[in-house]
Formats: structure tokens, C-alpha cells, sequence
């Protein structure tokens, strides 16, 4: 059978929209569809198939915006429609380009299908600034945006997001004003850890030494190799990434002796003040790396308030539990315990990580009071066991549960998939909009105009799990031509 001339450039056009959907998906450049793409379908049309090529490549277009912008624009409107009809969280961060272009990513989380689904909402540009009222305004700009179904914001805790006078909050309480405000709990995390200072300072000192000089990052990975490590380089610490202070502490740790050795002929005063730091410097890197291990557990896709506060609730017992025990040992904190076998430890250290034990733990009982005074009922994370500590007015329903043999499976999938509701659908952090600015740098380094970002569709075809409607976009080409 021969296909008709329309029939062909109907192919070719569903093949354009699938070909770029791939694209997209896979971060690479637009280009790459003319550019490389169409030569290579080309050679094996006519080398492998031996079939004519010119034709059938010219139905299938893959100019630099050809189908991506309708893929995308499809992806869109089929959220919002879908966000029209039902309740739904948001979660919002605001990020610099390297040209210091201010962009706004928000994503969005809500019930579909009897389970949690979220996705990436939009990517806007802040032209003027990134202060709470442009924040907001820039939010509300699209008239889709449906604030009425909107039930909680978390945010990353900045004052242009939380502010009680100006803050992004503030303005959108003025028009959903029961919305509930969640701060991001790995930032708050973030911040607690920022009262241990000086040796820290100290640690960054020596790691940038060696690090902004090739010569002395060189002849640093030279001792190292000669001294036998494990480890050749040092890791640079970043405010931006959350577990990168960690790492920066356990490594440089890792390789003391060598450092020490470097810095003998380097810098005989900062050799000298790490010598006398290296107590506080164990310290910390064994305290850091329980930060991380926490930060760990509290990113993901499943996050939800219930599960932040069995996390926060269990790292607070942790720190008085290490606190207690530390003048009985060290036991929790392996590079200190090395170090007190060598005799390298005096009472009057172990005094000084008890007194910062005791501040961490009233710090993180502060900064957390609103995760860990947030009341989960027992019926929630066990709705068929007893109903006796239950609101009355829930208790006639619960045993009606109790006795559905229909739904006792569905629960063995876990509470999350059995209660869909406002303790779930929240976000409790800003990870996947912190996760989406790593997709913005990635794409960034490809072939493409930094503002074209927020206007293309590429983005959001590579953060979402919506399809595309092929074959609508398909018919609406057919009716515009």
C-alpha cells in the first residue's frame, strides 16, 4: 500500500513532535535534530534501506523550536486543567543564572489516580527583582493558575519568600488565607549547622590555599600519592550545596597528615592552627557526617510531614543521646574516639563538644518546634488498630475501616497510598525545585539562549512525567494549514 501526500506529512509530523519530545527529555540542544539527527536518518534511508531520502525528510521538521514549544505547551495546559478540578501543594525557590538572570521554578503535588503525583509547574523570569511582591505578581501573572484549590507553599525561608510585611507569604495569604506556609526543612537544617565556626573557617582557609593554586593543588596530589592515601584531592566546600560541608570536612580530615605535611613548608601558621584544631576538627567532621546522613533521608520524591517530623523527632533524641554519652565515650563519633586512643583528647575538649551538643539540641527544638508540635493522629499511620484514643466524632467511622477486608491490603502499600490528604500532599521542602536548578545548569551548558529557558519547552518536557497529546497537536497543524 502507498500512502497519500497528506498521509505522509502527517507521519512525518507525528514524528517531528516524538523526535523532539526525545530531544528534549534527553537535555540535548535543539540543533542537534537538523544538525545531526536528519543527516543520519538520511544516510540510513538511503545506505541501509536504499530507499529515497530527500522526500521523507523533508516531512519530518526539526527546526530549533518546530515541536518543542508545542510538546511543552501541551504538557502545560493539560496540568492546569487537571489542577482546576483538585487540591494541591506548592513548592517554590528562586535561583541566579550565571549571567545573574534571576529565575522562579515551582512545582506542584497533588492526588491523581489514588496516589500522590507531582510536577514541575512553570519556570518564570524576575526581571525587575526578586522580592516578595515580584515573586508573587510574577506567580499570579498566569490567570490558569487556580490559588482557590491551593492548600499549602513551601518555601526555601527566605525573607523575600517568609516575610511577615513583604514577604511572598504575606502577599498570597491576602488572597488564600488559610493556605499553610511550610519552610523548607533541609534549609532550616542548614542554618542549625551553621554555629559551628571557627575551626570550619579554618578548614576553608586551608582547602582554598591549595585549591586556587595549580601549582599548590599539584604538588598537593603529588604528597598524597607519595604518602599512600586513600584520597588525592580535596573537595571545595559551596554554601549552595547542602552535603558539600560535610564533605569537605571529612576529606580534608581523611588526609590530615598529609595536609599537615604540606602546609609545614607552605604556611608554618596555618600548619600550626590546624594542629591545634585538630580535636574540633574530628568534632566536626564526625558530627557533619550525621548532618548529611539527616539531609540524605530528608530529600526525595516521598517526603511528606509525617515522615519529616518521624526524622527531625528521631535526629533530636540522636543529639541528646550523643550529648549523654559522650564524657562515657566516643562511640558515636569515630574520629574523636581515634583520637582520644592516642591520647590526643583532654577533658576540657570534651566539655567544650558537650556545651555545643546541649546548644545543636535546643537550637534544632527551636527552629523545628512547628515539625515536631505537629500533631499526627495514631489512626493515621494505623487506622485498624484500637479506636479508643480517637475523636469521638471519628470513632464510628474508623471501626466501619476496621472491618473493610477490601481495604486492609491497599494499606500494606504503606499510609501514604491509603490517606491522601493534607498532611501528604504537603511539601516539607524546596528539593525538587533545588533538584530542577541542577536541570537549568545542565541545559545551560548546551547550545542555547539563557532567557530561552523559561520560554521553550524544554525544560518542562524534561522535568515532567505528563505525555503529551500527540495526536491533538496533530490535529490542530491540520487545521491551521
Amino acid at each position: 500500500m502507498f500512502s497519500t501526500r497528506p498521509g505522509l506529512e502527517m507521519d512525518g509530523l507525528r514524528a517531528s513532535f516524538n523526535i523532539s519530545l526525545m530531544i528534549a527529555r534527553s537535555g540535548k540542544a535543539h540543533i542537534i535534530g537538523e544538525e545531526l539527527l536528519h543527516p543520519v536518518v538520511s544516510e540510513v534511508l538511503r545506505t541501509a534501506l536504499h530507499m529515497p531520502a530527500a522526500e521523507t525528510i523533508k516531512t519530518i521538521p526539526l527546526s530549533n523550536n518546530t515541536a518543542h514549544r508545542g510538546n511543552g505547551k501541551n504538557v502545560e495546559e493539560t496540568l492546569c486543567n487537571f489542577l482546576k478540578s483538585t487540591k494541591f501543594s506548592l513548592q517554590l525557590d528562586e535561583s541566579s543564572l550565571p549571567g545573574n538572570e534571576a529565575i522562579l521554578l515551582a512545582y506542584v503535588r497533588f492526588i491523581k489516580e489514588e496516589d500522590l503525583a507531582q510536577e514541575f509547574l512553570f519556570a518564570r523570569e524576575l526581571v525587575m527583582d526578586s522580592k516578595g511582591k515580584s515573586i508573587f505578581q510574577v506567580t499570579s501573572k498566569k490567570k490558569r493558575f487556580p490559588s482557590q484549590n491551593l492548600i499549602s507553599v513551601a518555601t526555601d525561608g527566605a525573607p523575600s519568600m517568609v516575610g511577615c510585611q513583604r514577604g511572598f507569604i504575606s502577599y498570597l495569604k491576602k488572597v488564600v488565607p488559610n493556605v499553610l506556609a511550610i519552610r523548607c526543612v533541609i534549609h532550616r537544617q542548614h542554618f542549625v549547622a551553621k554555629c559551628l565556626s571557627e575551626p570550619f573557617i579554618l578548614v576553608i582557609t586551608a582547602v582554598n590555599r591549595i585549591k586556587s593554586r595549580p601549582l599548590s593543588d599539584r604538588l598537593s596530589r603529588q604528597l598524597c600519592e607519595e604518602n599512600g592515601e586513600v584520597f588525592h584531592r580535596l573537595l571545595l566546600h559551596t554554601e549552595v550545596r547542602w552535603l558539600s560541608k560535610g564533605a569537605c570536612l571529612s576529606r580534608l580530615y581523611n588526609l590530615y597528615a598529609s595536609v599537615l605535611e604540606f602546609f609545614e613548608k607552605e604556611d608554618a601558621s596555618l600548619c600550626a592552627n590546624l594542629k591545634k584544631f585538630e580535636g574540633d576538627i574530628a568534632y566536626m567532621a564526625d558530627l557533619y557526617t550525621k548532618f548529611n546522613e539527616m539531609n540524605l533521608q530528608l530529600q526525595g520524591d516521598d517526603l511528606n510531614l509525617i515522615k519529616t517530623k518521624s526524622l527531625t523527632s528521631a535526629f533530636v533524641s540522636k543529639l541528646l543521646y550523643f550529648k549523654n554519652n559522650l564524657a562515657r565515650g566516643f562511640y558515636n563519633f569515630p574520629n574523636l574516639c581515634e583520637l582520644r586512643r592516642k591520647g590526643r583528647i583532654n577533658e576540657q575538649n570534651v566539655e567544650v563538644y558537650w556545651r555545643h551538643l546541649e546548644l545543636l539540641h535546643q537550637d534544632f527544638i527551636e527552629r523545628f518546634k512547628d515539625i515536631l508540635s505537629l500533631e499526627v493522629p495514631d489512626w493515621m499511620t494505623d487506622p485498624f488498630s484500637g479506636v479508643e484514643n480517637a475523636e469521638l466524632q471519628l470513632q464510628e467511622e474508623l471501626l466501619e475501616l476496621q472491618a473493610n477486608e477490601e481495604l486492609k491490603p491497599k494499606f500494606n502499600l504503606g499510609y501514604r497510598a491509603f490517606w491522601l490528604q493534607r498532611l501528604l500532599i504537603s511539601f516539607p521542602s524546596s528539593y525538587l525545585a533545588e533538584r530542577g536548578f541542577s536541570v537549568v545548569a545542565d541545559l545551560l551548558t548546551k547550545k542555547r539562549n539563557k532567557l530561552q529557558i523559561v520560554n521553550q519547552g524544554d525544560l518542562r518536557l524534561r522535568l515532567t512525567s505528563i505525555e503529551p497529546d500527540i495526536e491533538k497537536l496533530l490535529s490542530l497543524r491540520g487545521y491551521q494549514a
